[in-house]
């Protein structure tokens, strides 16, 4: 039974029994991952081909599910809502991809990228699982360049490495600007291996919109085909969620316009909980917003931050031209507040330093809300030619969106919502807490704490699709007796699925979708953005339920579900986008300390960087959905720390 919390955030939430993660092994850490390999049931070759498990999303840690489970022999069912699966947004991701393999003999190892991992969530991830992520790392890039994936090469021929914030060491491996493309086409090409074989069956343009359960268990999805708008059903011995990160919640991020987070919210309406939703990463290094036309932002790779150098004018309301200023009046304020890691500080670190140089008035740009990324320092030191070769088109692509020239005249900047470090709860095998169902990829919560470095995002992504859900969930399989579903199942979900989409054409309000989202969006940035306070948190928590209300008086959703509607589409995803503001909201609230991304005002130290509470927060809080209208309940995890004991992250 759970009661009612009456604290600082009042009757917003109630509080419920502890979780715990049951399934990762005792023992020391670099064995674990070993440990639990040995000890995971297996299934036979001939019982494979007897499995079905589907799949929902094809980026870099679906992708690579699917390519793997079917080719282990499984029968895998797999979707996506692009027109293929190479339009993923996995294939956005510029910078790089982590590793642990010490090639510049810097010093780096599994255990140091196991460390700067758990220091740079701010110490509010899993031990178990960020040593195996570590481990893995060093895999992935044999798998992918077996894969034929080009990663830039040294003069030598040996594969080169770069920096990124939050490390000392060069450990991320990279294809220019386009790593993410190059991986995920790697993925792609060993998914449609198997599509070939008939090992997969892959629908494009198909949405999930419900999951099917059978006696408490995962056991299906419903889809809707979003060419024909014909609803289907398909049932499995198991469901994998890859449906990527809530970002969209926002309006303005630097995710693909069709990311949401549909399939993990309705999965979560059955009982997955959802965890650490407040946790959002800003990243410092996007092109500014420039108008009310703009529908996404444009990410600049952090690994810009290499050899670009970050200042703004010393003195506030310096309008000059930036070649008009002079080196003693510019203030390279990364460089000079943190010099151990100079630009190349964490993300959350460069963003709340860039908001605040803003906030003072030193900011360049329309509306103040930017700061300098100057390559002269770069171009003058290696060349014209090499900046071109490792950045060219970076800078392409940021002149073809601003008219300005980068090698001419400083880039502009500014923060914007990027990732999302929340998601839905595992455990050390990746399963939700609905049996049946695993998450990985960006849509689980499992490794990244309150903050993810950079270039961790594509480590994670192809480490539990081509490795950690192999395995584990073979075990699950192997232990389970599941039965055929029952049509009544099917058809419960399947008129779930009918009476939304009907309940929103029905409506034939005077307002957009887009006008809904994008006024959520505002709400979200203005009170649960770069910083929060618990006046601007309680007000959110007026507005969005009014807004939701208002939704579902006055949207507009034009056309009919048997046939493309995008509308109808955004309209479903806005609707759950709502439902999840609402939540990021009270998790945010509740959580009272400064962690990561979470920048909580009231929780600063005297020199204004962010205040942990390892004492009242070092935990996961985990979310329960009850019903509609009702608070939801939190369930704590614990977090405990043997080998990197929680310090006061500096990075001076």
């Amino acid at each position: 039974m759970s009661e009612r919390t009456i604290d600082t955030v009042d009757s917003f939430y109630n509080s419920g029994d502890p979780i715990a993660d049951s399934t990762a092994p005792a023992g020391p850490i670099a064995d674990r991952w070993t440990t639990r390999k040995f000890e995971a049931r297996l299934v036979n070759p001939a019982n494979k081909r007897k499995k079905k498990i589907i799949v929902i999303g094809t980026g870099l840690a679906g992708g690579a599910a699917g390519a793997t489970l079917g080719e282990q022999g499984y029968h895998v069912i797999q979707f996506c809502f692009q027109d293929s699966p190479r339009r993923a947004h996995s294939i956005a991701a510029q910078g790089g991809i982590n590793a642990a393999k010490n090639y510049r003999n810097d010093g780096d190892s599994v255990h140091r990228l196991f460390y700067d991992t758990v220091k740079g969530g701010d110490y509010r991830s899993r031990e178990s699982n960020v040593h195996r992520l570590a481990e893995i790392s060093t895999q992935i890039i044999d798998q992918c360049v077996a894969q034929g994936v080009p990663f830039a090469r040294e003069y030598g021929g040996l594969l080169d490495n770069r920096s990124f914030g939050g490390t000392q060491v060069s450990r991320t491996f990279y294809a220019r600007g386009q790593t993410g493309q190059q991986l995920l086409l790697g993925a792609y090409q060993a998914l449609m291996r198997q599509v070939d074989t008939g090992n997969v069956e892959l629908h494009a343009r198909h949405e999930m919109l419900d999951l099917i359960m059978a006696d408490g268990v995962a056991r299906g999805v419903v889809v809707r085909d979003l060419i024909t708008g014909e609803i289907k059903s398909y049932t499995a011995d198991a469901v994998v969620l890859a449906s990527g990160g809530y970002s969209n919640v926002y309006f303005l991020s630097t995710n693909a316009m069709g990311s949401n987070v549909t399939a993990s919210w309705r999965a979560h309406k059955h009982g997955a909980y959802f965890a650490n939703p407040c946790f959002t990463q800003i990243h410092p290094t996007c092109i500014p917003v420039s108008g009310q036309h703009q529908s996404k932002l444009t990410l600049m790779s952090e690994s810009l931050r290499n050899d670009g150098r970050v200042w703004v004018p010393e003195q506030a309301g310096d309008h000059r031209e930036p070649g008009d200023i002079p080196e003693d009046e510019r203030d390279y304020y990364l460089e000079r507040i943190y010099p151990a890691f100079g630009n190349l500080v964490p993300r959350d670190i460069a963003s709340r330093a860039a908001k605040n140089v803003c906030d003072e008035g030193r900011g360049v740009g329309p509306g103040g809300l930017g700061v300098y990324l100057d390559f002269a320092d770069a171009i003058g030191r290696l060349g014209l030619d090499a900046v071109k070769a490792k950045y060219g088109n970076l800078f392409t692509m940021y002149e073809r969106i601003t008219g300005e020239n980068p090698y001419e005249r400083p880039m502009r900047i500014y923060p914007a919502v990027h990732y999302t470090m929340g998601g839905l709860w595992v455990d050390y095998d990746l399963r939700s807490t609905i049996p049946g169902l695993f998450v990985i990829g960006e849509a689980n919560f499992s490794d990244h704490g309150a903050n993810r470095l950079g270039a961790s995002a594509l480590m994670q992504g192809l480490a539990d699709g081509y490795f950690v859900l192999p395995t584990t969930i073979g075990d699950y399989l192997a232990r389970s007796l599941a039965g055929d579903v029952p049509d009544t199942a099917v058809a419960e979900a399947e008129n779930r699925v009918t009476s939304m989409i009907g309940r929103l054409l029905s409506i034939n309000g005077d307002r957009t979708v887009d006008s809904f989202h994008r006024e959520l969006g505002h709400i979200m940035w203005e009170y649960c953005g770069m910083e929060r306070n618990e006046e601007g948190l309680r007000k959110a928590l007026d507005l969005i339920p009014a807004l939701r209300v208002e939704f579902w008086e006055r949207v507009n959703v034009p056309g009919s579900g048997e046939d493309l509607n995008q509308s109808l589409e955004r309209a479903g995803r806005v609707a759950d986008f709502l439902e999840l503001a609402e939540l990021m909201v009270i998790d945010a609230l509740h959580r009272t300390e400064s962690a990561g991304g979470h920048f909580r005002a009231e929780s600063r130290t005297e020199d204004g960087e962010a205040r942990r509470d390892d004492q009242n927060f070092s935990y996961v809080a985990a979310w329960e959905w009850n019903s509609a209208g009702e608070p939801p309940t939190l369930h704590r995890e614990a977090l405990n720390f043997e080998y990197v004991h929680p310090t006061t992250r500096s990075y001076k």
